[in-house]
């Protein structure tokens, strides 16, 4: 028997659903994995209170040293480099203006001791006169006055003497002490003035290391200081701090300060290329090193997350010391220590991780 079309579309829809009772639905799932993570293994980190800094091998004492008289140079007795002895001859001026001088002074003081000669037995003729009677008690004291001023006077004319004198004894520059050499700031030819600089002298013997130290070292105690020259670097000087300035440089903003060395070898010698060691006081032990990826903070502190063996997490309370460019140094961790190097904000505490790739923290 034939049926219409219309009949078979209700049995055509009933047909899927009559099969799907005989399969069992497939429900989907989802399998917790682990999550790959980066981690860098903690190595210990170097004492963050040792610093070293650049600096120059200065004398203690030097000064910039001209004649006490003004005048034309004509001699010049000591180059650059000279090492020279207290009392030495370094340069000369010309001494003619300077014994016109003297001579004039010579001839002021003659003078001037005559008329103290002449004031002085007019003033013993007026005091005899004047007991006899014959001089009035003002002239008297006229003439006595007189007298005291021409001694006076002739005072004067002695000092002037000296001083003529010792301006010819300055147009010798001597060595102040035993000294070297470091600069000529004017040659022969050279008119200066009384007091110019002609010569840049740095006392022999006692050298010292030169360093600018920037601001963080002034709250930090000194426990040691050492020097290495970069012409031996294999040779180290202990070294005290003498001094510190007491502002700070105004365009470079450090402190320029000055270490004595405990001994002075051979070797050493001016302008000399110094580094300087500084170890602080009260170092602290037990300093790692870990990337600045690696820290995290929630609320409580900074802190790190700590992979165990078993890929499990745990947060770590850590204590900054010092950051530098893409690392901190902390405290809290153990050398061997696996940490989460980055992505650390997305650390689920109660997840568990698997560690895709490891490297060594070096300095």
């Amino acid at each position: 028997m034939m049926r219409s079309a219309g009949s078979l579309i209700p049995m055509a829809l009933a047909a899927p659903l009559a099969l799907g009772g005989c399969f069992e639905r497939a429900v989907p799932t989802v399998q917790n994995t682990d999550t790959p993570v980066q981690v860098v293994r903690v190595m210990p980190a170097r004492d963050t209170t040792t610093r070293a800094y650049a600096g120059i091998i200065r004398p203690r004492r030097e000064a910039d040293i001209g004649f006490r008289a003004g005048g034309r140079i004509v001699a010049r007795e000591a180059d650059i480099g000279a090492r020279v002895s207290a009392g030495q001859v370094l340069a000369r001026l010309d001494p003619a203006d300077l014994a016109l001088q003297l001579r004039q002074a010579e001839a002021d003081l003659a003078s001037a001791e005559a008329q103290q000669t002449q004031a002085v037995s007019d003033a013993g003729r007026s005091r005899t006169l004047r007991g006899q009677g014959w001089v009035s008690v003002q002239d008297d004291e006229l003439k006595q006055a007189a007298a005291r001023s021409a001694q006076e006077k002739a005072n004067t004319a002695r000092a002037a003497l000296q001083l003529a004198r010792n301006r010819l004894d300055y147009a010798v520059l001597r060595a102040p002490r035993d000294s070297v050499v470091t600069g000529v700031l004017a040659d022969a030819g050279t008119v200066v003035s009384e007091g110019q600089p002609v010569l840049h002298l740095a006392e022999a013997g006692e050298l010292e290391a030169e360093v600018a130290l920037p601001e963080q070292t002034l709250g930090a105690g000194i426990a040691t200081a050492t020097v290495t020259l970069w012409a031996r670097p294999d040779l180290a000087i202990k070294a005290h701090l003498r001094e510190r300035a007491g502002a700070a440089d105004g365009k470079l903003r450090t402190y320029t300060s000055r270490f004595a060395l405990d001994t002075q070898p051979d070797y050493l010698a001016i302008g000399m290329t110094a580094m300087v060691t500084l170890k602080a006081t009260g170092s602290e032990p037990g300093l790692s090193l870990v990337p600045i990826a690696a820290l995290a903070d929630r609320g409580l502190g900074q802190a790190v997350w700590l992979v165990k063996p078993d890929g499990s997490v745990v947060a770590r309370p850590v204590a900054v010391r010092a950051l530098r460019a893409d690392a901190a140094v902390v405290t809290g961790l153990q050398p061997g220590d696996d940490v989460v190097a980055m992505g650390v904000q997305k650390i689920d505490p109660a997840a568990r991780v698997r560690v895709a790739d490891r490297r060594t923290m070096a300095e």
